[in-house]
């Protein structure tokens, strides 16, 4: 998993990155129409927002990867190993079954979509293939879970991660 792991940690950080990039350039010259040319760019928002929604979506493999949702974890030192593990087989079987319903979900109502020709509204932009590369993403994810489930828990110090 190693090779296929930095495969996506590489595709996804790319194509979040790039999306997120957009997205501040977008603004950016948007402001400045605005401000000096009284004159925002067209579908700014729509663009914006689909940009998101590739942010989004592409950095949810990486952040299950590597652990990185914010958990509750403040038993965790009082909680014996096996009942850890127990926790954590049962959430990562939970999570790839929730993503891997929903990425096919996606793929269904992208091809609905892909078929009936939904567009944005100002636009025009097809929105299939975003809804396509949700699904895909989602179920990429979930396959990432089922990965983790071969994973020992991280034990983690007080204080250690991201906690609430």
């Amino acid at each position: 998993m190693n090779k296929l792991g930095k495969l996506l940690d590489l595709l996804c950080g790319l194509l979040s990155g790039a999306a997120l990039f957009a997205i501040m350039a977008l603004t950016f010259f948007d402001v400045l129409g605005r401000k000096f040319l009284s004159n925002s760019i067209p579908g700014s928002l729509e663009l914006t927002e689909l940009l998101m929604v590739v942010v989004i979506f592409g950095a949810l493999p990486l952040v299950s990867r590597r652990g990185e949702h914010v958990e509750f974890d403040s038993l965790d030192p009082w909680l014996p190993m096996w009942f850890r593990r127990l926790q954590a087989v049962l959430v990562h079987l939970l999570c790839a079954a929730v993503l891997l319903g929903l990425g096919w979900l996606m793929a269904v109502t992208g091809g609905q979509f892909a078929q009936t020709g939904e567009t944005t509204a100002q636009l025009q932009i097809l929105k299939a293939p975003f809804i396509y590369g949700m699904g895909l993403l989602c179920g990429i994810t979930g396959l990432v879970h089922l990965a983790l489930v071969a994973r020992k828990p991280a034990s983690r110090l007080e204080g250690e991660g991201v906690a609430l």
